[in-house]
């Protein structure tokens, strides 16, 4: 716990679908702030991000709900191996957003893992919130720009009208 009131608490196989249906809820409420209802950056048909990618997710890695005074407010999923964290999701139910809840769930996500020393994790170019939070609030840097000229060697579907991802990089002393 901490001043937020918030825990990560592990995925729940009951809770495994409405897990996925709040991460696309959550990434579709960022995309149309920036776009509207235009369909030109969804992964699948009306939305942003896939099942399949959060399905994928949380079967490679660890995925728990955040939780603020006994109710599901986000979630995150993490990999970590050795020295090294992956932070493939984290979102924050639209209905939550800016009481720091997000920043509260990382910082827990740090203390889950204090041998992690390297932190990396990626998200699409027009998702303002998101670079704004991950750069001046959780200190990533960013480190790439994947596109169509310069893909992501780790994804498989590398299409010409894939618009860009960014690589953030944190590296904790």
């Amino acid at each position: 716990m901490n001043k937020q009131n918030i825990s990560l608490e592990p995925l729940k196989a009951a809770d495994r679908e409405q897990f996925i249906r709040d991460n696309q809820e959550a990434f579709l409420y960022g995309a149309t702030q920036e776009f509207g209802m235009r369909d030109d950056h969804f992964e699948e048909d009306g939305e942003i991000i896939s099942r399949e990618t959060i399905k994928r997710a949380i079967d490679d890695g660890e995925a728990y709900r955040i939780v603020q005074d006994g109710e599901n407010v986000g979630g995150v999923v993490i990999r970590v191996k050795g020295n090294h964290g992956d932070l493939d999701l984290l979102f924050v139910s639209p209905s939550a957003h800016s009481k720091g809840i997000g920043y509260a769930a990382w910082c827990a996500v740090e203390q889950m893992h204090p041998e992690v020393t390297v932190w990396e994790t990626v998200t699409p170019y027009f998702e303002k919130r998101n670079i704004h939070f991950y750069v001046n609030r959780c200190g990533f840097h960013i480190v790439e720009f994947f596109n169509s000229r310069h893909p992501d060697p780790h994804e498989q579907d590398s299409s010409d009208d894939f618009d860009g991802m960014f690589r953030f990089v944190k590296e904790i002393k």
